[in-house]
């Protein structure tokens, strides 16, 4: 009718054909991967999980994607395929209980006991923390310019996580001042080799600099 042979449009048909596989493919591996996740379950309703670069809590499941509403209250919709073939952290799958770690460093020359008894007195004083594991606090290494602790404690739920380290780093900052022990900052020392040359590199330099105008 339009007056074109088959021979003619064959060609672009094959391409129609081929793009056209390629754009359901992606839409084919969500909808299985959207199956899997309803019969399969590693996330549900609520959960808080991590994939990929998101995080968030799971608000609604569909055949093709999932959405998560992050911490800044936007809501991510991930292809249900990112679920199956990424590596996923679900946070609240089977127990909400998770282990807040907070490194710690003092000075060198500072009472390591005395330093470790503070550390753990506050840990077990935080209410949101749980007795069972209990906390636990560690000298794991001599830093660069710090002796190294790291201090372990597990909380009911994510929304403690945040609050539990606020106050404790509140806490021990105030703790260990009042027992002087000191939180190292990096430090660098300069050695020089010649001073006497720097020195008349530097007045060579205020030398050649113009007079300031009045």
């Amino acid at each position: 009718i339009a007056g074109l042979a088959w021979g003619d449009i064959q060609w672009l048909v094959a391409a129609l054909s081929v793009g056209l596989g390629f754009g359901l493919q992606e839409i084919v591996a969500n909808f299985i991967s959207g199956l899997i996740i309803l019969f399969e379950r590693p996330i549900r309703l609520g959960d808080t999980v991590t994939v990929g670069e998101f995080s968030g809590t799971v608000t609604r499941i569909r055949i093709r994607a999932t959405t998560l509403v992050d911490w800044d209250n936007k809501e991510v919709v991930v292809p249900n395929k990112t679920f199956i073939t990424e590596r996923l952290v679900n946070w609240t799958l089977t127990d909400s209980v998770t282990r807040v770690v907070i490194p710690v460093g003092i000075g060198y020359g500072s009472d390591t006991e005395l330093a470790h008894k503070i550390m753990l007195d506050l840990a077990n004083e935080q209410t949101e923390v749980l007795d069972e594991p209990a906390p636990s606090a560690y000298f794991i290494g001599l830093g660069a310019s710090s002796l190294d602790f790291e201090v372990r404690m597990y909380v009911r739920s994510l929304a403690d996580r945040l609050v539990v380290t606020h106050a404790y780093l509140m806490n021990l900052e105030k703790r260990l001042a009042e027992h002087d022990i000191a939180i190292p900052f990096p430090q660098r020392d300069l050695h020089i080799k010649d001073p006497e040359r720097l020195a008349a590199a530097m007045r060579e330099s205020l030398a050649a600099k113009p007079a300031a105008e009045p």
